[in-house]
């Protein structure tokens, strides 16, 4: 062959080798199985939806990052943003769904983001919402799986910071801002970790906050102390905002309710400044950071009583959280939390010879009917050095030589790679012996 095209993948995208996928299906386990613990049902959406479907459900920001394109057909398509906005399509299509109708989604989801750390075009979420419920007790469920979420994975410090979109509202009214003026406010604030300050300061002076006003929102934000402490502190700088005050009631309910799961309190935290980039949040809002490294927020989510109504007709409360897997795992390998699962078959049967390999072929065979990971060498038979080494390349602990020897008695010889050792063994006992190797 003598042109050889040049292997390219495009920015944002990544490949990733068995060694990675392994840590990932095990974290996809993971949270599988949790979901499914608390009663979630999977759901699976298609990658591609009308361009519609998305447009005018999230930010002005948000749009622009999003995939979209004519397709053959002449139809406007987009790529999947998230996965909250199908869910919501879906339980329109849907309407005899039960309810409360709690489903969870694991899929990848685009964006044209500018490629860094912690932050790629092509991405994996984890979402968990509850539809048709505004019971403080749903908000609850959904904070209690975060924690049991990053806990299982080998998550210690993390801070699950929690805020209520009215809380917003009612501090940018004591600061001045008008009706119109309050979705910039929101956005401004949400840049707070990102500009700091001084920078959140400037952009609000720039939406026609006065010098004075933009100072009293920044102190708002910048509140802090434990939830109860937080909760306090704005109730008496909010008293005369009622919504604010019914908000902070919200919050108190669901900690509360919270506090009964076997989660570690101290782990949330009320945080005035933050704000969720997304339009369509209604009520609380939460997100989980942590502080090394430094990959922005590794979970996010909170309550969208209107979002389903777009596409049902009528309000239908709901929230949820979406988990993020790329930063997950991200933390993952740059702390060490976890030691990757290993990735390799339990066993390696070589091939001897030609004379060999139809037996070779019958004891994996025999060994897979039984349950056991078997790999059978299929490269040319013989040099036995050479499958060795090739085995312990891919990190299989046990090999097994099936020669004319050992086949004559009805044996095989396993080998244990790590120490070096090997023992004759009858085949009919093969399997059961293999199978307390790892008992």
């Amino acid at each position: 062959m003598s042109d050889r095209l040049n292997p390219q993948r495009l920015r944002g995208f990544r490949d990733f080798l068995p060694e990675s996928m392994a840590l990932r299906k095990y974290v996809i386990r993971t949270f599988e199985e949790i979901f499914e613990r608390y009663g979630f049902l999977p759901l699976e959406t298609p990658s591609l939806e009308y361009a519609e479907t998305f447009e005018g459900k999230s930010s002005t920001e948000a749009e622009t990052l999003m995939y979209k394109f004519v397709d053959a057909g002449g139809r406007r398509v987009g790529l999947r943003y998230d996965l909250t906005v199908p869910l919501a399509r879906v339980v329109g299509m849907h309407p005899d769904l039960p309810m409360p109708f709690k489903r969870y989604h694991i899929a990848p989801v685009w964006r044209a983001e500018r490629p860094q750390k912690g932050r790629y075009r092509e991405f994996w979420q984890c979402d968990v919402d509850i539809v048709g419920s505004d019971e403080p007790a749903a908000d609850a469920e959904i904070l209690a799986i975060i924690s049991d979420c990053l806990s299982a994975v080998g998550f210690k410090e993390y801070r699950v910071l929690i805020n209520h979109r009215k809380i917003l509202s009612a501090m940018a009214r004591v600061a001045g801002a008008s009706p119109e003026q309050a979705v910039h406010v929101y956005r401004a604030i949400d840049r707070l970790s990102k500009v700091g300050a001084d920078g959140v300061r400037q952009e609000l002076i720039q939406l026609g906050l006065s010098p004075d006003s933009s100072d009293r929102l920044i102190a708002l934000i910048n509140i802090e102390g434990d939830a109860d402490t937080v909760l306090s502190h704005l109730e008496r700088l909010l008293e005369d905002q009622p919504e604010g005050i019914q908000a902070i009631n919200e919050l108190r309910s669901i900690l509360n309710l919270l506090s009964n799961y076997n989660v570690n309190m101290n782990s949330y935290l009320i945080q005035p400044s933050l704000a969720r980039g997304l339009d369509y949040y209604t009520g609380a809002v939460f997100e989980t950071v942590v502080d090394e490294p430094k990959v922005g927020s590794v979970t996010g989510g909170g309550r969208y009583d209107e979002l389903v109504g777009i596409f049902a007709g009528k309000k239908i409360p709901t929230v949820g959280t979406s988990l993020g897997l790329e930063r997950i795992i991200d933390v993952l390998e740059e702390l060490g939390l976890m030691t990757p699962p290993r990735v390799s078959a339990d066993v390696f049967v070589t091939v001897f010879d030609t004379s060999c390999i139809a037996s070779s072929i019958q004891i994996a065979a025999n060994l897979r009917r039984k349950g056991i990971k078997t790999e059978l060498y299929l490269g040319k038979p013989g040099s036995l050095r050479k499958q060795l080494t090739y085995a312990s390349r891919l990190g299989i602990p046990w090999v097994i030589i099936a020669g004319p020897d050992e086949l004559a008695n009805n044996e095989v010889t396993l080998r244990d790679m790590q120490s070096g050792e090997q023992k004759r063994l009858p085949l009919h006992e093969l399997p059961e012996h293999i199978k307390s190797l790892w008992s």
